[in-house]
């Protein structure tokens, strides 16, 4: 379990096929210094287990199911990716909880100013539409952020200054895929409601 506040930003020093699965080697000094083999981390919201740690470097194994469900199969050295250790019990819940469990890949409409704001615009298919709601949590790439505006098929949220600074959400550009996770609280309340809806 995670808050979806980036704790750093570590770059992709390696890649390697291994059968059927893309192992990673992810370099962060912070990060790395607090793990230990088998511990969980969040790499731009995908929760992985640590298979290596050596230095300020550290390795994750990605499954099919994973590379079919996220974007972690492109990446390639030089790559940089959103990082998080998972939250503590005695920890500040600063942001929402965030499982690390992509629900889709969305699509980057737009990316930039608007009116003084930097505006992130991100389409997604129609199932997440019951799932999203104006001043709303989502996570994107594994950061918590508030919903500002949203519609059938896309919402769009604010980035301030500090989360350009401290994640790379700000490289997104449209065109770009960017991991998706509805919050937890709408995807229960959506399940529990069907059987009273119908279609």
């Amino acid at each position: 379990m995670f808050t979806g506040l980036v704790e750093a930003v570590g770059e992709v020093s390696a890649r390697h096929e291994k059968a059927e699965l893309v192992e990673l080697t992810i370099e962060s000094e912070l990060i790395a210094a607090a793990l230990a083999i088998g511990d969980s981390v969040a790499n731009s919201g995908v929760c992985l287990t640590a298979t290596k740690v050596e230095g300020d470097r550290f390795s994750l194994d990605v499954a099919p199911e994973t590379l079919r469900r996220t974007t972690l199969g492109a990446l390639s050295a030089g790559d940089r990716v959103n990082l998080e250790l998972p939250l503590k019990a005695s920890d500040r819940l600063g942001g929402h909880f965030v499982q690390g469990h992509v629900d889709e890949v969305g699509r980057v409409a737009f990316a930039g100013d608007r009116d003084g704001d930097y505006v992130l615009r991100v389409e997604h298919k129609s199932e997440g539409d019951p799932l999203v709601v104006e001043k709303g949590s989502v996570a994107l790439h594994g950061v918590s952020l508030t919903v500002t505006a949203c519609a059938a098929g896309w919402l769009e949220v604010m980035l301030i200054p500090h989360t350009l600074d401290v994640t790379m959400l700000g490289a997104l550009a449209p065109g770009h895929g960017v991991h998706i996770e509805y919050d937890i609280l709408a995807k229960y309340v959506a399940r529990f409601s069907e059987p009273y809806l119908g279609n």
